[in-house]
């Protein structure tokens, strides 16, 4: 029987937000499932909540709320604060990707998320 997630994209008002509404959607409140791009592809392939079959899907409501939460502001504010804590060695790549975003281009953090929901875990995403 197929498993069904629903990300209440209303509630994403940035990417801290929506770490708190999908480990809620799948564990709960107070849940975990994922706090950053790399934990969220971990947990999609297995044992944080998700059935083992694989056999979920996520529903994304609302998710054109989401998408401007998590535009190219919001990136460009996740990106300063990584290069804070980065490597020296990769602080010149980070700023080039934050120049891209303050500019409105490249990815941003909804469409990595999208890419993550849709590729690195058995399960399907509906956006709605």
């Amino acid at each position: 029987m197929t498993v069904t997630y629903l990300i209440d994209g209303s509630r994403v008002t940035g990417l801290e937000q929506f770490w708190e509404v999908i480990g809620e959607a799948v564990n709960g409140p107070g849940g975990y499932f994922g706090r950053n791009l790399d934990a969220l592809a971990d947990c999609l392939r297995g044992g944080m909540g998700t059935p083992d079959d694989g056999d979920f899907v996520f529903e994304w409501r609302d998710h054109a709320l989401s998408a401007r939460a998590l535009g190219h502001e919001e990136t460009a504010r996740q990106l300063r604060r990584s290069l804070e804590r980065a490597h020296p060695s990769n602080r010149a790549a980070l700023r080039r990707r934050l120049d891209e975003a303050l500019a409105g281009r490249g990815p941003t953090v909804f469409e990595q998320l999208v890419e993550i929901l849709r590729n690195d875990g058995p399960g399907v995403l509906r956006l709605l």
